[in-house]
């Protein structure tokens, strides 16, 4: 990412944090520009989930400081739709074949799924994915047993179900995590 692509990134990140005060109301944008500073490595996972449709903003900061990116869009990043779970089950489809997973695509674009507990967050934030639905981070016990976790919100109530691994749907993608 050279310079300009950079600033640009910097600058539309600061924008939506400062139009969305009420996602992070005990933060200030300097101490967002800190974190970026220090993390040059996630400038690059932060592009990859704003050009995929994601709308990064911050969402948490935990007790050592760090912050939580996660896609805000309303909807589920229209760039990571229609992908079964992860690799392993779409090595499995026989027919149909999605063009990729949820997991393989997060890994390639260095950032993570969020997880039940993170999306519901998520949620007390806005209303998100009324329309679409979201792949989670699923516990290895439960893919083990071929299901993943995905959420959505539907009749003014948050969601979260299972599917199996090898599903996948037009309106289904995944919300990205990126602790910086």
């Amino acid at each position: 990412m050279n310079k300009t692509e950079l600033q640009t990134l910097v600058a539309v990140l600061q924008a939506r944090f400062e139009a969305h005060m009420p996602r992070h109301p005990q933060l200030a944008w300097a101490q967002v520009q800190q974190r970026l500073d220090k993390n040059t490595a996630a400038h690059e996972a932060l592009a990859q989930m704003e050009a995929t449709g994601g709308e990064p903003d911050v969402i948490l900061q935990d007790a050592s400081g760090r912050l939580l990116f996660a896609d805000c869009a309303a909807e589920s990043p229209s760039g990571r739709r229609s992908l079964c779970f992860d690799e392993q089950a779409l090595a499995a489809r026989k027919e149909n074949k999605p063009a990729g997973s949820a997991l393989g695509m997060a890994a390639a674009m260095g950032v993570q799924l969020l997880d039940e507990q993170q999306y519901r967050h998520l949620q007390t934030l806005g209303a998100f994915d009324c329309k679409t639905s979201s792949w989670l981070a699923t516990p290895d016990e439960m893919r083990r047993l071929g299901g993943a976790l995905f959420g959505d919100r539907r009749y003014e109530r948050v969601f979260s179900y299972h599917n199996g691994v090898q599903s996948y749907y037009a309106a289904r993608g995944f919300r990205a995590g990126l602790w910086v």
